[in-house]
């Protein structure tokens, strides 16, 4: 059997940087090997403080698409509780191999001037089906190659409520928003045997720790999201994942508060990582990807954090190290600071590959 089944996983996750213009409509175009048309596009301004913004082609992220209201773009802020307003500014098209943008204004002051990045994840081009695996039909556009897929449904609180993700196997991490009303965003972690038991959360928007859920129960064809009004009520969307060999990657590491910290088995060169503490409260998300942060080398690692709208913080900024260095099979933690290595906590990651550690031809990779 084949190490991986995606040889080039540009072709279903690339990072762009790009530099904003207002009103002006910029086109951006990928650098990948392969070209991407992307469906979940994730952006945030590096050198100023607006929120995060995330669109989707489900929801209307392509305006010519007229997929959302009146054919306008359906943001969220990940860094924030909003509700999703219908935007006629924002990603106006997506491309074969990127989109163009202008405005992206809403909720969190100007995301399109200056310095960008926008992380984004190809899921169907856009289509979109029902699906009534569960007792409440979703809408699902599922790249089940790469293991991803957006789900939208309206919500009914009803304890025994499922919803079908449209993937072939049960989702280790699941982003939920209650689109209509302003609500935190749930991370559910149940899946990756987090200390504090099965059936773990986080919020995305907060620095909390991780806490226990109750009625979260998901399988391999269905979300079973609980009751509550914050993951199944109203106009509800979700992102889903699971591990991919060769492409993605979710789990746990323990931290050490040591500078030669932990090494992290991906079986991939990472080009994204997210990491988040669990138990302890007061640590922001962060945020590392191999476009912002090219090289392994002290004083270049530039760190966003998902919860925050603070600007890109640099390693060594105010004689802080932030440290990670991506190699050819994982991730090397070197740093002692508790965002990313609180001596023996556990700490959830999510990351994605540049490249596999061997391809399927048996060709390997090397570190950067």
């Amino acid at each position: 059997m084949a190490y991986t089944t995606i040889d080039d996983p540009s072709a279903h996750f690339q990072t762009a940087t790009f530099a904003g213009n207002g009103s002006t409509v910029v086109t951006v175009t990928n650098d990948g090997n392969s070209d991407l048309s992307p469906d979940l596009l994730w952006f945030k301004r590096r050198d100023d403080s607006p929120n995060h913004v995330i669109m989707d082609t489900t929801q209307g992220a392509n305006i010519t698409s007229g997929n959302g209201p009146s054919g306008y773009n359906v943001p969220s802020n990940p860094s924030s509780t909003a509700a999703q307003v219908a935007d006629s500014t924002g990603v106006m098209t997506i491309t074969s191999d990127g989109f163009t943008s202008k405005e992206m204004s809403y909720a969190s002051g100007n995301v399109s001037t200056g310095s960008m990045c926008c992380w984004q994840w190809k899921m169907n081009g856009g289509t979109s089906a029902s699906n009534t695996d569960g007792n409440i039909t979703s809408t699902v556009q599922a790249n089940t190659t790469a293991g991803q897929s957006i789900v939208t449904w309206t919500g009914n609180e009803q304890s025994a409520a499922s919803v079908g993700h449209g993937l072939d196997q049960t989702p280790e991490m699941v982003f939920f928003k209650r689109g209509n009303s302003t609500y935190n965003w749930v991370v559910w972690l149940g899946q990756l045997g987090l200390v504090g038991g099965n059936n773990m959360f986080a919020y995305l928007n907060l620095n909390n720790a991780a806490e226990q859920a109750a009625g979260f129960d998901f399988t391999s064809t269905l979300l079973k999201p609980g009751s509550g009004a914050t993951t199944n009520s109203g106009n509800m969307f979700a992102y889903c994942f699971h591990s991919v060999k060769g492409y993605s990657k979710f789990g746990t590491y323990i931290g050490n508060a040591s500078a030669d910290g932990p090494f992290v088995y991906t079986g991939f060169k990472p080009a994204f990582v997210l990491a988040k503490i669990v138990p302890h409260a007061g640590w922001d998300w962060a945020i590392m990807d191999n476009t912002r942060t090219p090289t392994n080398a002290n004083g270049t690692y530039e760190w966003l954090w998902a919860n925050l709208a603070a600007a890109e913080f640099t390693d060594g900024d105010s004689g802080i190290n932030m440290e990670l260095d991506f190699l050819s099979n994982g991730f090397k933690i070197r740093t002692a600071r508790n965002e990313l290595n609180y001596n023996g906590a556990q700490f959830i990651y999510m990351c994605f590959a540049e490249q596999p550690f061997v391809t399927s031809t048996g060709i390997p990779t090397t570190a950067r």
